[in-house]
């Protein structure tokens, strides 16, 4: 199975953390990108369950316009003036959130990056994309026109997706990437994204989604113009998982937002009680299909965290 590393955890300036010992209550600040990514809506689960079972508590801040710098740059002022034991946090931006991490790192309060790499520092980000390209290559039979819709153009992640999907397509010769445009990871506008290039290209045989909202998106512009086209994204939410078991979207790579709202949580109350904790971990990537779409058949407000001893210590 091949592995990549889905969840980047580093805490700066840990040795700050002050010196009185943790035994629980802790409070940790959860920043997340977005309300409308239920990728980031199982991520915020993920958090509060970690904390509620290890007697912490969560404070979640979420940017009421989707990806907003600046007010993702206003809630770390705001988390600061609470003076929170931790943070976690998935940058909204690479490297427009850098002055809000060093504000944090001013301020001594510990930092955990989740998802989504930061340049402020030495983190991983990378999901299994091109695993989950090969699986609808294959399907294709390994030929015919397809179509990207990318994540936000300059962030890390969907750079690397980007380039996960094109180093897939470049192993098979006889299929011919038509269009590759950003739906910024919002449904709407991969919907309308893929309602456009249908229009000057009819007959794609495939469509590669660098998230499952935008593959939901693209699913619909699909449907409308009575197109075929097989579908993947990533993510591995409920939503493609239904839509996998229906047979409207053919797969989904497994990058798990409810066991990264899991392990970053802990990982920062852990740290905060001297505990010995990884500096990054790294988790199975899975092509979720019909032949093995069991395990996330599950709600996630019915999902467990991983026990500790299951999270790799890299």
């Amino acid at each position: 199975m091949r592995h990549v590393s889905i969840v980047a955890l580093a805490l700066i300036a840990a040795t700050t953390i002050a010196a009185r010992a943790f035994a629980d209550g802790e409070t940790i600040a959860v920043l997340t990108k977005n309300q409308t990514n239920p990728f980031f809506q199982a991520e915020r689960t993920g958090a509060a369950k970690a904390a509620a079972a290890m007697n912490a508590k969560v404070l979640q801040y979420v940017p009421t316009q989707p990806d907003s710098i600046s007010e993702q740059m206003s809630q770390i002022d705001d988390v600061i003036t609470k003076k929170p034991d931790a943070i976690v946090i998935a940058p909204v931006d690479y490297k427009a959130m850098i002055a809000g991490v060093q504000k944090i790192n001013a301020a001594k309060i510990p930092v955990v990056n989740v998802t989504d790499r930061s340049a402020s520092g030495d983190f991983v980000a990378f999901v299994g994309a091109k695993a989950t390209a090969e699986e609808l290559l294959k399907a294709i039979g390994g030929k015919g026109e397809v179509i990207i819709i990318e994540g936000v153009r300059g962030a890390l992640t969907a750079q690397d997706r980007l380039r996960g999907f094109k180093a897939a397509i470049a192993e098979y010769p006889d299929v011919k990437l038509v269009e590759s445009q950003p739906g910024n990871y919002q449904r709407l506008q991969a919907m309308q994204v893929t309602e456009n290039l249908l229009q000057s290209n009819p007959n794609v045989a495939g469509v590669l989604a660098a998230n499952d909202a935008m593959a939901i998106g693209a699913m619909d512009a699909l449907a409308d113009a009575g197109s075929k086209a097989l579908i993947v994204g990533i993510n591995g939410t409920k939503e493609a998982v239904d839509a996998i078991k229906t047979g409207r979207m053919l797969a989904t790579g497994d990058y798990n937002g409810f066991v990264q709202g899991c392990i970053s949580t802990e990982i920062a109350i852990r740290s905060l009680r001297h505990e010995v904790v990884p500096k990054k971990v790294t988790q199975p990537s899975v092509v979720v299909t019909k032949a093995n779409l069991g395990p996330y058949d599950v709600p996630v407000d019915q999902r467990t965290c991983p026990s500790w001893d299951q999270v790799p210590q890299n």
